[in-house]
């Protein structure tokens, strides 16, 4: 796995946040059985930062937690045959690795949310860098049975991980 990680702002979490994004990253690559090596990009920046890129790409006006920016097309979510047929412009021609895309936090909201919630820095982070995998694997909450699918699948992911609230 390649996992990258890019501060565009400064993180002050009192825990190591590289290690870990990664270790959630590798994480919900197993739990899924994603059958190949990937790569996965993940930017953590401020509210400014979010903000824009939330405009410029979802035309929404306002910063947000967190941006998933998918490379990957499925038909059904977590179905990962298609890859098998699947031309090379899913995988990294350098490394193999399927390009699974790309996860903007902002750091602002992590702490923000953090403290709203009531849970640690730590836990919101997490859950945060969860969810984003999960739609780079082609999961949304856009319908209600979307939703409750995903959710089931971010609390067990934390729950195994024992990472809670």
């Amino acid at each position: 796995m390649s996992f990258y990680l890019e501060e565009e702002a400064e993180v002050k979490f009192g825990f190591n946040y590289s290690e870990l994004a990664e270790k959630i990253v590798d994480f919900c690559l197993d739990y899924s059985n994603f059958p190949y090596e990937a790569e996965v990009n993940l930017t953590l920046t401020d509210n400014n930062g979010i903000h824009e890129i939330n405009k410029e790409f979802r035309n929404i006006d306002r910063p947000t937690d967190v941006l998933s920016f998918p490379m990957l097309q499925y038909e059904t979510p977590g179905d990962f045959s298609f890859l098998e047929d699947e031309n090379s412009d899913d995988f990294n021609p350098d490394t193999g690795e399927a390009m699974l895309g790309d996860i903007v936090i902002s750091v602002d909201k992590v702490i923000e949310q953090a403290e709203s919630y009531g849970h640690s820095v730590e836990r919101e982070y997490a859950f945060l860098i969860t969810h984003s995998m999960l739609h780079l694997f082609g999961y949304d909450h856009m319908e209600e049975e979307e939703a409750k699918v995903m959710e089931e699948k971010q609390k067990d992911i934390l729950q195994k991980m024992n990472i809670l609230r």
